[in-house]
């Protein structure tokens, strides 16, 4: 920034209002009786000083808090509507989450999610709010720290006749002896906790300075709060992943690149005895029985690293846990959480080719519902195949069969059967009670024998390397509140001119507060009690209304 030369020699930044050594306001000749707009000092500011080329007018638009204000209520809005039905998160994992949407939640539902407010707070364009919002508060801090932070710095103790004049808080007044009243009223103000500054026969008292940084150290704390939420963003910094894994399984743990499995031995839950008096109410009010806990038997296994290109190593054995809720098994920065569970859930249906006739059946066929075979032989020229598999059946809006998704909880299929009576093959519709001919009546049919079924556990995948940058920066944000809120920056200003006690002072907030200090400080003293300018000046539009 250029600058210029006050009369006390001083060199300001071009742009600055009131010298910020002497205080002399620039504009004094304009508006001398104004009250100077002390909330920065008066000090030049790069947003309020450059303003042409385009780095300028970006700078000045982040540095507006209108233009922070705008970011954080528009932040807030799209917050609110990422609120109003579940994100994809909450939804059921083996769901379709646009069919979800739409069949839960209708036409607003479908276009909750064509809007992509599912996934509102990973969207791109929601990061770009949060971004925009820590670079609007960067920049303001910036804009406004240094700049009064330079002026607080460099203020004199003898200030010029028209700053003190020009403050709320200003009186002059005789006094028979200044040096003696000085003394006591320095005295006075040390009872107070003021530092006292001396220049010329001048003095100034000074507290609380460091409350004027407490919005900056806001800024701080959330700032790094929201870094701390973008982090949440960048691979391997979060992680919050459902995984499901059937008794008797072992299947990758999501995130860990393959290095680690676990494997689910067994699925146990315990319910409350019915004839516990304690909790028979709560049962009775359930309808059934309640669950007390469950847990899965859960074994860690580390895949061993071979070095050799497309080797896969051997599973290793390195944690067993009994995983209940709340008591995760923890592992490499990972935690595994138990939080939900799925009791009987099909794993294996067996059926029969019988003959519709005589009653004869040829063979067994058990369909692994997870990974069907294509073809299943049963000797003797007796074969099934299955031309279509639909895990989840239900008919969609066009007619057509399709499936909600991969989780077998109403399994249909479409078997060919081909026999030596029948080398042409014939089609039949099986379901769960359903048993249908589409293509004609035909002479052999598939019987439902058997049904194996399986508990399922759903385990939670944590990681969580941005949890100290939320921490420390609500803590720093805490301190920053605490420091502007319960204390404030309080001067008061004794100078000796043409032979009068001028007084003057100023506070960033609480003038009541200041006046009594002022009062203290100078009572025995005599000098007069200075007036509080605004008070004044509200009480003569007052008298003139009543006029």
């Amino acid at each position: 920034m250029s600058k210029f030369t006050c009369e006390c020699g001083y060199e300001n930044p071009r742009g600055t209002f009131v010298c910020e050594s002497c205080g002399k306001p620039v504009e004094e000749n304009e508006q001398k009786e104004k009250l100077l707009d002390m909330k920065y000092e008066g000090v030049a500011r790069r947003s309020q000083t450059y303003t042409t080329t385009f780095i300028d007018k970006v700078w000045m638009s982040f540095s507006s808090v209108k233009v922070g204000i705008w970011i954080i209520v528009v932040t807030l809005l799209a917050s609110a509507i990422g609120t109003i039905y579940p994100q994809e998160m909450y939804i059921p994992p083996t769901v379709n989450p646009a069919n979800h949407y739409a069949d839960e939640y209708g036409v607003m539902g479908q276009m909750y999610y064509q809007l992509g407010f599912h996934n509102l707070y990973s969207s791109w364009w929601y990061m770009l709010l949060i971004a925009a919002l820590g670079i609007s508060i960067f920049i303001a801090s910036v804009d406004r720290f240094f700049p009064l932070y330079r002026a607080l710095k460099t203020q004199r103790v003898s200030r010029h006749a028209n700053f003190l004049k020009r403050q709320r808080v200003y009186g002059t007044s005789e006094v028979d002896d200044i040096d003696r009243s000085f003394d006591l009223a320095i005295e006075k103000l040390k009872e107070k906790n003021y530092n006292i500054s001396k220049e010329n026969g001048n003095i100034v008292a000074e507290k609380g300075r460091f409350a004027r940084w407490g919005p900056y150290i806001n800024h701080i704390g959330l700032i790094i709060f929201l870094i701390g939420c973008m982090l949440r963003y960048f691979p391997g910094m979060y992680v919050d992943e459902h995984m499901w894994i059937r008794e008797g399984e072992t299947t990758v743990v999501p995130s860990t690149g393959g290095k680690y499995h676990v494997g689910n031995e067994e699925f146990l839950i315990e319910l409350y005895d019915e004839d516990d008096e304690v909790f028979k109410e709560a049962m009775q009010r359930a309808g059934g029985p309640v669950v007390k806990t469950y847990q899965t038997d859960a074994v860690l296994y580390e895949r061993e690293d071979t070095g050799a290109v497309g080797s896969e190593g051997e599973l290793i054995e390195v944690d067993r846990k009994k995983i209940r809720v709340n008591d995760p098994m923890k592992f490499d920065s990972f935690a595994l959480y138990q939080v939900d569970y799925k009791l009987h859930e099909l794993n294996t249906m067996s059926f029969t080719l019988e003959n519709k006739e005589t009653s004869e059946t040829f063979g067994r066929v058990d369909i692994d519902l997870f990974n069907p075979q294509s073809v299943y032989d049963l000797g003797n020229g007796y074969r099934i195949e299955i031309r279509e598999y639909f895990p989840d059946y239900f008919m969609n809006s066009s007619n057509i069969p399709t499936t909600r998704s991969q989780i077998p909880d109403n399994p249909v299929f479409i078997f060919e059967m081909y026999t030596p009576e029948t080398p042409e093959g014939e089609v039949s519709f099986v379901g769960i009670r359903t048993n249908l001919e589409p293509v004609g009546e035909n002479n052999y049919k598939m019987t439902f024998v058997d049904v194996e079924t399986k508990h399922v556990s759903a385990l939670i995948v944590r990681k969580d390397h941005t949890l100290p940058f939320l921490i420390i920066g609500g803590i720093i944000f805490m301190i920053g509140l605490v420091q502007s809120s319960y204390w404030a920056h309080r001067r008061i200003w004794l100078q000796r001119i043409d032979g009068k006690v001028w007084v003057a002072g100023h506070t960033n907030k609480n003038y009541l507060a200041l006046r009594k200090d002022i009062e203290f400080a100078i009572a025995d003293t005599g000098i007069s009690t200075p007036i509080d300018q605004v008070e004044e000046e509200e009480k003569e539009i007052t008298k003139d209304k009543n006029n």
